[in-house]
């Protein structure tokens, strides 16, 4: 019986052994495919530094010549909607990526798994939430309104948002009854965490309304009923520094976004790796619930 029970026992540890293997395995694909769009971003950077350079020179000699020339409305709309379209699909993706490695977290967590197998489906999800950024980041390159409007979220979602995405310091407080048992130190450590974001978070605040003031006064500073070569010249200088100003909406995103991520890597170094399952199980249930009301709400009946 001893011999037979030493058996299982191994036999046991080879299958864990060979599913371990074969979640590295996974992640070393993934991050061998992550270097190579990494590899291809930096070439789309490069390619849209030198389509930003050659509409600099065009809007400069637009100024020199002082004529504006309307750049086409409907052409514009096309390539915004079009980089929306990408990115929603994009999302759509990523979206049904993550729900299957919820789903594989949850299970492993009811199967009482052991730590070094949390650990490797952790870091996977945290991979997956480098990965949205990285699309949110390009998307902000071609449509940053789509982004801020929030219209790839659900209606639910879109009450919540806050420059593009969650509140890092809202998800925080959520997680506090979610985790315990924790130590004086987790508390700690998580309280400081969230009152970090909650100032980072202001001052992209208060960044935003600076923005936001500036683009008016920027716009309401013209001189109005006039046709003359002066004005037009005039406007042309109005418009590029109006559109010099919106150029910064992308770089708050970002700031944004790094700060999600820092504050879930924070967050994860704060935990267990059993509380940082529970912990990214509970953001993802509660963003689903999000989402299930906003199904309810639509399909309600309405008089």
């Amino acid at each position: 019986m001893m011999l037979a029970a030493a058996s299982d026992s191994s036999g046991s540890k080879d299958k864990l052994d060979q599913k371990t293997l074969r979640r590295l395995a996974q992640n070393r694909e993934a991050a061998r495919k992550s270097r190579l769009r990494k590899k291809a971003y930096v070439q789309q950077l490069e390619n849209s530094r030198l389509k930003l350079t050659q509409l600099e020179q065009e809007l400069q000699r637009a100024r020199q010549q002082g004529v504006f020339i309307s750049s086409s409305g409907d052409q514009a709309h096309s390539t915004g909607g079009n980089g929306a379209l990408a990115f929603d699909a994009e999302h759509s993706r990523w979206l049904e990526e993550k729900n299957r490695q919820m789903n594989e977290l949850r299970s492993a967590l009811n199967a009482h798994a052991g730590d070094t197998e949390l650990r490797i489906i952790v870091d996977g999800v945290m991979t997956h939430y480098e990965e949205l950024f990285r699309i949110k980041s390009n998307a902000a390159k071609n449509d940053v309104f789509h982004l801020l409007s929030g219209m790839w979220k659900t209606p639910a979602e879109r009450c919540f948002l806050w420059l593009g995405g969650f509140r890092s310091s809202e998800l925080l407080k959520l997680l506090a009854n979610q985790l315990e048992p924790m130590t004086e130190r987790q508390v700690m450590g998580l309280n400081s965490l969230q009152q970090t974001s909650q100032q980072a978070e202001d001052a992209l605040s208060q960044g935003m309304e600076s923005l936001q003031q500036s683009l008016a006064d920027t716009l309401s500073s013209g001189t109005l009923g006039s046709s003359s070569s002066d004005n037009v010249a005039s406007y042309m200088g109005q418009m590029a520094m109006a559109m010099g100003q919106l150029g910064t909406l992308e770089g708050f995103i970002r700031q944004a976004d790094n700060l999600r991520l820092q504050t879930l890597q924070q967050m994860i170094r704060v935990l267990t790796t059993r509380q940082s399952a529970r912990a990214l199980l509970a953001i993802h249930d509660y963003t689903s619930r999000l989402r299930a009301l906003s199904s309810l709400w639509l399909a309600r009946p309405r008089e």
